[in-house]
């Protein structure tokens, strides 16, 4: 393209003065700094509220990915799932049709099986021990767990932990779930768990859960306090059972065939950008766990606190289980030993 227009340039030079010759050559200086020098717009979709910290947390990266390439990288984002579910927005990065997502790790493990160890309940002791697993060496194999199925993934952000939700009674141990239908995700150690406590797993897309609630399809789900506020769940469902029986992160997932696509300078302004959007997102989660809390209980949703070791005792079959397999049995001994 900018061979054709010095080409026109110079067959025009002959008939014009030396001001349009100036200007023609300014011009051209222009053409060559656009072309060699686009902006490459990454494309990031997810399925949560743009008041969710996750949200706001991906607003942060932006801001910090443009001053690092110096206008040259811009991360537009789709959110509230406008262009898909969870899964959806995985197989899209897949075939290269999206850059970049965040799904939750019980998803993933779908296409990284390691990241079914976050399946299992009470694994963590705490939240330092969860940030100390995320942070270090495990943190960092399994985000390259799934880089054969063209899915990189290059960060963590907090998402709390799971607890049940009902319409119709309060879960206060774990027979009170027993012939419930309990919305899952489309996860294998999700399903396990809850069959395990005596309920029926329904996988449920997230977008369709307040209308399966609301219909009786479900009479329960599980999940975090600021997903359950956000998405109004809490209108339907009045009982918030805080039993925390996993701890499950988003993962910030990038399709190989566009990070392959990157420079190595890119590359690093990228990960750098999602890397101190992290720690702005943690801070995020606490101060929206509260609000939520404090937002559900004034709208006349009953919050219990159950005795967790008892959940804990009725899981227990699943690490026999998990330990079946060397590989998570190994997993499990090395982040039961971070804690230490």
């Amino acid at each position: 393209m900018l061979k054709n227009i010095l080409s026109l340039m110079m067959n025009k030079f002959k008939k014009l003065n030396f001001l349009n010759i100036f200007f023609f050559i300014i011009l051209f200086l222009i053409l060559s700094c656009a072309e060699e020098n686009p902006v490459r717009i990454i494309r990031l979709a997810h399925g949560l509220d743009t008041s969710h910290s996750v949200h706001k947390a991906m607003l942060k990266a932006d801001t910090i990915l443009n001053i690092l390439s110096e206008g040259k990288m811009k991360i537009k984002i789709y959110p509230n799932q406008q262009l898909g579910s969870e899964r959806e927005c995985l197989e899209l990065l897949q075939i290269g049709s999206l850059d970049m997502t965040k799904v939750s790790g019980a998803v993933l493990e779908n296409f990284a099986p390691k990241l079914k160890i976050f399946g299992l309940p009470f694994l963590f002791k705490d939240k330092t021990h969860l940030f100390k697993v995320l942070d270090g060496q495990i943190g960092k194999e399994l985000l390259e767990e799934s880089e054969k199925y063209w899915l990189k993934g290059i960060g963590f952000y907090d998402s709390g932990s799971r607890s049940f939700y009902t319409k119709n009674k309060p879960i206060e141990k774990p027979t009170d779930l027993k012939g419930l239908k309990i919305r899952v995700q489309e996860s294998i150690s999700a399903f396990q768990m809850v069959e395990q406590l005596g309920a029926s797993p329904t996988p449920i897309s997230w977008g369709e859960l307040y209308t399966a609630l609301q219909q009786g399809v479900v009479d329960g789900a599980e999940n975090n306090p600021p997903s359950f506020y956000l998405s109004k769940h809490y209108e339907v469902c009045k009982y918030y059972s805080i039993n925390e029986h996993t701890s499950i992160p988003d993962v910030l997932i990038v399709s190989t065939h566009f990070w392959n696509r990157l420079s190595d300078k890119e590359k690093e302004w990228l990960q750098k950008s999602i890397d101190q959007s992290i720690p702005f997102q943690r801070k995020l989660w606490i101060k929206s766990e509260k609000k939520s809390l404090e937002a559900v209980i004034k709208a006349g949703v009953k919050v219990i606190y159950p005795n967790k070791k008892i959940f804990q005792e009725a899981t227990k079959a699943m690490y026999l289980n998990f330990k079946k397999d060397k590989r998570m049995s190994n997993l499990i001994d090395r982040i039961i030993n971070e804690a230490n």
